[in-house]
């Protein structure tokens, strides 16, 4: 195995170019790759609904890509200070990957996106982790280390990159927003390429 996997939600454009920034940061290994997945919309009602496979874009993730890949990053815009629902939604179904142990002892990472400054950033991240933390994975963060830490003036946590639309607009990353991106992705990729060196 020497994928990871980018599963991410967006609907307005800017998680989904996080996501290509992470793209970017895993590639940067040597031997990485990165395998880029979304999950369906779902609707607002008590029964599930499958939309039609995209024509363009990733395709849908389903458990498969969580278990063939060595890494995981997760994305999403926040919605009330947390993750959105559809990509809940793909975790809360998990739960045999969970029993068989499937997720433990890889390395996960995770970024999202607001429309302000102050809009569940942080919380939004947080929440994402708990369902890895559940599955034994290795949580990955950006180090102050990261110059863009203290420099952005948009997105950028030490739990994980995030863009503010609001500064440079939807899927309009700053420079410090995309290279805190693709930096959360080489660093999930190269503690996964350790780990497997090891094995």
């Amino acid at each position: 195995m020497n994928e990871i996997l980018v599963l991410y939600y967006s609907r307005q454009g800017s998680t989904a170019a996080l996501a290509r920034q992470v793209c970017r940061g895993v590639e940067a290994v040597r031997g990485m790759q990165a395998r880029l997945r979304t999950v369906a919309p779902i609707a607002v009602t008590t029964g599930r609904i499958d939309p039609p496979v995209p024509n363009d874009g990733p395709p849908y993730a389903n458990h498969d890509d969580l278990v063939e890949c060595c890494g995981l990053l997760l994305g999403s815009p926040t919605r009330f200070g947390n993750m959105a629902a559809p990509l809940k939604f793909f975790l809360d179904s998990t739960s045999a990957l969970w029993l068989s142990g499937a997720l433990v002892g890889k390395p996960a990472g995770v970024f999202t996106s607001t429309q302000t400054l102050h809009g569940g950033q942080e919380s939004t991240l947080l929440s994402m982790m708990l369902p890895l933390l559940h599955h034994g994975m290795y949580l990955v963060g950006l180090p102050y280390s990261e110059s863009g830490l203290t420099d952005t003036r948009g997105g950028g946590t030490p739990y994980g990159a995030s863009h503010v639309a609001a500064v440079s607009g939807h899927g309009e990353l700053s420079e410090t927003e995309s290279a805190l991106a693709r930096s959360l992705g080489t660093r999930v990729a190269s503690l996964a390429e350790r780990l497997q060196s090891r094995e």
